[in-house]
């Protein structure tokens, strides 16, 4: 269930925009569950710097040749729509964990930032495991469920599971310890005027 957000959000909140990259158009992601979801972070990203809170990007760069994602791959590149504006960090990374091997925490804690508004893709990868850290690591965590997405899985019995499946089951994990589930539009009501 998607919750309102109190107390309101303040300059101690960021928006951090995770793996948003030409590579999740690649057919093998597009039996996305949530097909909306880069709008939704529009709207974010068009809030958030509307009200100068900070806005973090989060790029994978992934050694894997083979990935979608690949460093030197045309995946690579963060999509048009979220590009990031001139004085926003951009940090990479290059497993499924924004924090593990980057300056994301330190970053953090240099600016006061003790709320995230996690976005991106997807939820049963890198948001997963990078909220997860987040919790463990004292930060207040919400989850806009329209801002993300899961693709199908298929588990080592081969059985395939659809994305809207995997998407409810990881965000009925996410919100049961590790995170508030919101919408874009309880995020956004929540902004500072």
């Amino acid at each position: 269930m998607s919750a309102a957000i109190t107390p309101p959000i303040t300059a101690n909140t960021a928006l951090i925009v995770l793996d948003v990259q030409k590579a999740i158009d690649d057919p093998k992601w597009a039996s996305k569950n949530n097909p909306g979801y880069v709008d939704k972070i529009v709207d974010l990203l068009a809030a958030f710097r509307a009200t100068d809170l900070p806005v973090i990007h989060i790029r994978h760069d992934e050694p894997n040749p083979a990935s979608t994602y690949h460093t030197d791959g045309p995946g690579n590149a963060i999509k048009p729509e979220v590009a990031p504006l001139p004085g926003e960090p951009v940090i990479a990374k290059n497993v499924n964990c924004a924090f593990i091997a980057t300056d994301l925490e330190k970053y953090l804690h240099d600016h006061g930032i003790t709320r995230l508004v996690f976005t991106g893709v997807v939820i049963h990868n890198s948001m997963d495991a990078s909220i997860r850290v987040a919790h463990c690591l004292g930060f207040d965590v919400i989850l806009p469920l329209d801002a993300t997405t899961a693709i199908d899985v298929t588990d080592a019995k081969g059985i395939r599971h659809d994305a809207q499946t995997v998407f409810d089951l990881f965000a009925a994990v996410l919100g049961s310890e590790y995170c508030t589930l919101s919408t874009t539009d309880y995020v956004i009501a929540a902004l500072p005027r």
